[in-house]
C-alpha cells in the first residue's frame, strides 16, 4: 500500500501556531497541484524495489520544497493566480508569504532528515536536497538576470531551466533510487532521465502559456508575453524570424506598457507565422527521446521502464 502524502501533510500542520504563518502553508499544500514530485520519488522507489513507507519522507520534503518555490516565485513574478486561486501574497500579503515560504522550506528539510534510513544515507539524501535547493535558486537568478539581458541564446535558456525546473524532478527520482540502494550508475541514469523530462516539462509550460486553455491551465494565459519573459518560444522566434518580424518582436518585448491583449495577439501572430508551436513540440519530443536513452541504461524490467516512458509521454502531451 502506497503511503498517503495528504495525510502526512495534515499531520505535519496539525495545531500549528501562529495561524498567519501556517494557514498560508496549509492553503498552498491543500490545493494539490499535480503532485508530480512525490509521484516521482515513489515511482523510483517502487522501480528499484525500495520501501515505500520510507519513501514518503523525501516525497513530502520535495513537494514542500516545490511549493515553497511557488510561493516566492509568485511574489517575484507579481502573479495573482496559481492553480486557479489567488496566490499566497495576494490572499495574505508579501511579508506573510515570504515568512510562510521560509518556514515551509525548513519544514521540508526536517522531513528529509526524518527519513528512516541509515545515518550515512540520510546525509547523502539531505545533501542532494540542499544542493537541489541551491541550484533552483541559481536557476531563478538566471531567469531574473535574463529579464534585463539583451542577448540570451537558446542554449542559455536551456541551461537556466535545467536548474530552475529540471533538477528538482531529477532529484526526486534519484532520491527514490538512493533510499532503495540502487547502484550508482542507475542513480545517475535515472537522474539524467529526470533532467530530460524536466526540460521537456518546462518547454511544455512555455507552450501552454501561449497556446493553453485558461480554464484548464489554472493560471492566466499570456503571462510570459505580458512580462517580456525570454522563453524558448520567443528565443526560437528571434532566431528564425526575418528582419521585419525580429524587429517587431524586439519592439513588443521592449515594454510592458502595450495593451495586454493587443500585444498577445501580435506576438502570437508572429509565432504562428514562424510555426513556433510545431518547432517547440519537436524539441519536446527530442528531449523525451533523450530521456528514453538514459532509461534504457538501467537494469530494471521492461514493464517498469514502460511506467517511466508513459510518464514522459504524459508530461510532454499534458494540457495543464
Amino acid at each position: 500500500m502506497k503511503p498517503n502524502i495528504e495525510e502526512l501533510f495534515a499531520k505535519i500542520l496539525e495545531k500549528r501556531k501562529p495561524a498567519n504563518l501556517y494557514q498560508p502553508i496549509l492553503y498552498t499544500l491543500s490545493q494539490g497541484g499535480k503532485r508530480l514530485r512525490p509521484r516521482l520519488v515513489l515511482m523510483a522507489t517502487e522501480a528499484f524495489d525500495g520501501d515505500m513507507e520510507k519513501a514518503v519522507y523525501p516525497a513530502a520534503a520535495f513537494e514542500m520544497l516545490h511549493n515553497f518555490t511557488l510561493i516566492h516565485d509568485d511574489i517575484m513574478d507579481d502573479a495573482p493566480i496559481r492553480r486557479g486561486k489567488p496566490t499566497v501574497y495576494k490572499q495574505w500579503n508579501g511579508n506573510i508569504a515570504i515568512l510562510s515560504g521560509d518556514a515551509l522550506a525548513n519544514m521540508a528539510l526536517i522531513e528529509m532528515l526524518d527519513t528512516p534510513i541509515s545515518a550515512e544515507n540520510v546525509v547523502k539524501l539531505t545533501k542532494l536536497f540542499a544542493q537541489t535547493s541551491v541550484e533552483i535558486c541559481e536557476g531563478q537568478q538566471y531567469d531574473l538576470d535574463f529579464e534585463t539581458c539583451d542577448h540570451v541564446s537558446i542554449d542559455d535558456y536551456i541551461y537556466m531551466i535545467r536548474f530552475k525546473t529540471a533538477v528538482l524532478l531529477a532529484a526526486c527520482l534519484k532520491a527514490g533510487a538512493m533510499i532503495s540502494n540502487a547502484p550508482e550508475e542507475a542513480q545517475e541514469s535515472i537522474y539524467q532521465f529526470g533532467i530530460s523530462i524536466g526540460l521537456a516539462f518546462q518547454l511544455k509550460d512555455d507552450l501552454l502559456d501561449v497556446y493553453g486553455d485558461k480554464a484548464v491551465f489554472g493560471k492566466k494565459i499570456g503571462g510570459d508575453i505580458r512580462e517580456n519573459k525570454k522563453t524558448y518560444l520567443y528565443l526560437r522566434a528571434l532566431e528564425d524570424a526575418d528582419e521585419f518580424s525580429r524587429n517587431e518582436l524586439l519592439r513588443l518585448f521592449s515594454s510592458t506598457d502595450f495593451d495586454e491583449e493587443e500585444k498577445f495577439q501580435a506576438v502570437s501572430a508572429i509565432f504562428n507565422k514562424l510555426k513556433i508551436k510545431e518547432k517547440t513540440e519537436n524539441k519536446i519530443e527530442e528531449l523525451v527521446q533523450r530521456a528514453f536513452i538514459e532509461l534504457d541504461k538501467i537494469q530494471i524490467p521492461d514493464s517498469k521502464k514502460k511506467i517511466f516512458k508513459d510518464l514522459a509521454v504524459e508530461l510532454s502531451r499534458r494540457i495543464k
